[in-house]
């Protein structure tokens, strides 16, 4: 069965962090007008979020449900 290795896993976490921080980064920045507060909520919300989203991926790793075989190749 294939599955991710933690380093990818890690990699998909941080690329996937970066992305919805700046999501939240401006919609605080627009909803409050203030850019310290929008930076604030942006740094706790990129690494909370970033250590929850890494456990997420390895517990899916673990779950065989949905997953396919990769198919033979014979050479």
């Amino acid at each position: 069965m294939a599955s991710d290795n933690k380093k990818r896993s890690l990699l998909k976490a941080l690329s996937w962090r970066i992305t919805a921080t700046l999501i939240t980064f401006v919609a605080s920045w627009i909803l409050s007008g203030d850019l310290t507060l929008a930076f604030s909520i942006g740094g706790v919300e990129f690494f909370a979020k970033m250590f929850v989203y890494y456990q997420h991926e390895r517990m899916w790793d673990r779950i065989k449900y949905g997953r396919s075989e990769p198919p033979e190749y014979i050479i």
